[in-house]
C-alpha cells in the first residue's frame, strides 16, 4: 500500500511539473506582436490504475486556432493515412445524368404475336433471375379463339386431311402403272403431295400453341407472366439480358461540352463502373442529346461487374479533350466541415492537422482535382479524414 501511495505522489508531482513547464513556455517568451506561434499541444494526463501503474492519456482535441491535435496513439486508433498531393494537368470532366440499359446485342424482349393464354413450358414457367439459353422455350401461348372460329379451323383441317388422302392414293396408282404411264405424271403427283403436306402442316400449326423462346443467352430480368394469364398481342412477357454486357445512356444538355469524349466512369455503391464512349445521338431526347457508353469489364482480374440493375440511375463523369491544372487527391480525402464546405486535412506536423477549404473537380470515380486550396506537395489525409472533422 505504501508503494501505491508513493507512485501516486510521484504521478501528481510529475503532472504539476509538466503543467508549470507549459505555463512557463507560454508566458516566459510570449510575443504579443503579429508573429504568433501555433497553440501548444495539451499536456498528457497522468492516471494510476488498480495495479498501481502510472499511465498517460493523450487526448485528441481541437486547438483554439481550429487545427486538431492528434497524438500518435490516437492516429493509430483512427487508422489515419496520408499521401503527398501531386500537382499537374488533368483532363477536364463533365458530369452527366445517366441510367443503365441493356446492351442491344446482348439483350432482348419476348413479346406475343397474338392474344392468348399463358401455359408453362417444358421445364415450367421461366422465373426472375433464371439462366436461359438462346432458343429455350420459356412458356407456351395458347391462342385465343371463339368456339365458332375453332370449329371452322378444325373443319378446314379435316378437309385438308381428306384431300391429302386422295393425293396419296393417286400417287400409289401411278406408281403401280410405272412403265405404262409417263414418268413426268408420277413426278408431278409426288410434288403435289409434298406441297399439300406442307400446306396442311402450316394450317395445323396455326391451331396449336405458340412457343415463347429466349432471344439471347442470359438471365431473365423481367417476368410478367403467370400460368393461365391472358395476354394481348405485342405484350412484353419476358426480358432477357446478359448481366456482364451492359451500357449506360446519359443525357447532355450542352453538346459543346462533349468535345473529344474518350472515356468515363460512374461511381456506384460497391465500386466504380469504367465506361467506354460509344457514340453521340443526333436526335434530342427529353430536350437533351443522348450519349451512349459501354460498361467495361473490371481490370482487377475478377471479371465480375458490381451489382447493378437495368434502369438504375447514376452520375457519369466523362473526360474531355480540354485540360485543367490542379492537385490530384483521392475523392475520400474531401469531407464537409460544420459550414458544409469542402475541406481537406493537411498533416502540418507530427501530431497537428489543419483543415483547408478547397474547390474540387471530379476526375473519375476515384480521384478529384483540387483547383483552389492546395499548391502541391502537402501531406493530405486520405483515410480517416471524416474522423478528424468530428474531433472537438
Amino acid at each position: 500500500m505504501t508503494d501505491i501511495h508513493n507512485l501516486t505522489r510521484f504521478a501528481l508531482a510529475l503532472l504539476v511539473g509538466s503543467t508549470l513547464a507549459v505555463q512557463v513556455s507560454a508566458h516566459g517568451g510570449e510575443d504579443h506582436g503579429d508573429n504568433q506561434k501555433p497553440p501548444a499541444a495539451p499536456a498528457p494526463v497522468a492516471a494510476v490504475n488498480a495495479q498501481g501503474q502510472v499511465t498517460f492519456n493523450e487526448p485528441a482535441l481541437r486547438l483554439p486556432d481550429g487545427s486538431v491535435f492528434v497524438p500518435k496513439s490516437a492516429q493509430r486508433q483512427l487508422s489515419l493515412r496520408t499521401r503527398a498531393a501531386v500537382k499537374g494537368e488533368f483532363p477536364r470532366t463533365v458530369e452527366l445524368n445517366g441510367r443503365i440499359v441493356a446492351d442491344p446485342n446482348a439483350g432482348g424482349r419476348v413479346q406475343t404475336f397474338q392474344s392468348g393464354r399463358i401455359e408453362a413450358g417444358p421445364n415450367g414457367l421461366a422465373v426472375l433471375g433464371q439462366q436461359v439459353k438462346k432458343g429455350q422455350i420459356l412458356a407456351w401461348l395458347q391462342p385465343a379463339a371463339t368456339a365458332l372460329e375453332r370449329g371452322a379451323q378444325q373443319s378446314a383441317l379435316v378437309e385438308l386431311a381428306a384431300q391429302e388422302s386422295v393425293f396419296e392414293r393417286r400417287l400409289a396408282r401411278l406408281k403401280q402403272l410405272e412403265g405404262s404411264v409417263p414418268q413426268k405424271d408420277i413426278e408431278q403427283a409426288e410434288i403435289e403431295l409434298a406441297a399439300f403436306k406442307k400446306r396442311k402442316s402450316a394450317v395445323g400449326g396455326s391451331l396449336g400453341r405458340e412457343a415463347l423462346v429466349a432471344p439471347v443467352t442470359g438471365v431473365v430480368s423481367a417476368a410478367n407472366a403467370a400460368v393461365g394469364q391472358v395476354v394481348e398481342a405485342r405484350e412484353v412477357v419476358f426480358e432477357v439480358i446478359d448481366p456482364q454486357r451492359l451500357a449506360v445512356e446519359a443525357l447532355a444538355y450542352d453538346p459543346l461540352l462533349l468535345d473529344g469524349l474518350s472515356k468515363a466512369s460512374a461511381p456506384i455503391a460497391g465500386g466504380v463502373l469504367d465506361l467506354a464512349f460509344v457514340g453521340l445521338g443526333r436526335s434530342l431526347k427529353d430536350q437533351a442529346m443522348p450519349v451512349l457508353f459501354r460498361v467495361e469489364a473490371p481490370k482487377n482480374g475478377a471479371g465480375e461487374l458490381p451489382a447493378v440493375a437495368v434502369g438504375q440511375t447514376l452520375k457519369v463523369i466523362a473526360q474531355t479533350r480540354a485540360r485543367q491544372a490542379g492537385v490530384a487527391i483521392p475523392a475520400a480525402a474531401v469531407v464537409r466541415n460544420a459550414a458544409n464546405e469542402s475541406v481537406v486535412w493537411v498533416h502540418e506536423s507530427a501530431e497537428r492537422f489543419v483543415a483547408r477549404k478547397v474547390k474540387t473537380a471530379a476526375l473519375d470515380g476515384h480521384t478529384v482535382a483540387v483547383t483552389d486550396g492546395l499548391s502541391g506537395g502537402e501531406r493530405v489525409v486520405i483515410q480517416g479524414a471524416a474522423a478528424l472533422a468530428q474531433i472537438r
